[in-house]
């Protein structure tokens, strides 16, 4: 700042009052600045929480979606297994290609396809009478 300004804004002498006045002013507009910063603070503490919660479910969701589907397969590889086991017992070759066929079928495909559409995980979940099919 240059000598010129500063003694130009000295052209009139400020009163002691004025003086405290405009360092009540500060101090005010200082003290509602820090109240908004304050209150913009919870707000976002709040987002946080909020969002942390709405990912913790999905987290669950996905998670006992997973555990459904997972051990669904592996009752479906079981019970396929079995009749191959009979199959090769029985000597039945046609029956026995067609189970290794679906065997590797099942085994193609992803459990994960279904995740896409995650209101409907979360319907077949709730419904007790659900019936999970790979």
């Amino acid at each position: 700042m240059s000598a010129q300004k500063i003694f130009k804004n000295l052209d009139r002498f400020v009163t002691p009052t004025e003086s405290l006045e405009r360092i009540v002013e500060a101090y005010s507009d200082y003290m509602k600045i820090a109240e908004e910063e304050q209150t913009k603070r919870r707000e976002i503490q709040a987002w946080e929480k909020t969002t942390i919660t709405k990912i913790n479910a999905q987290r669950d969701l996905l998670m006992e979606y997973l555990e459904h589907s997972f051990d669904e397969r592996a009752k479906n590889f079981s019970q396929m297994f079995d009749v191959a086991d009979r199959a090769i017992a029985t000597g039945n070759n046609q029956q026995l290609a067609l189970i290794l066929d679906s065997i590797t079928r099942l085994a193609q495909s992803s459990p994960f396809q279904d995740l896409a559409n995650l209101s409907s995980v979360r319907a077949a979940l709730n419904d007790p009478d659900h019936e999970w099919q790979f």
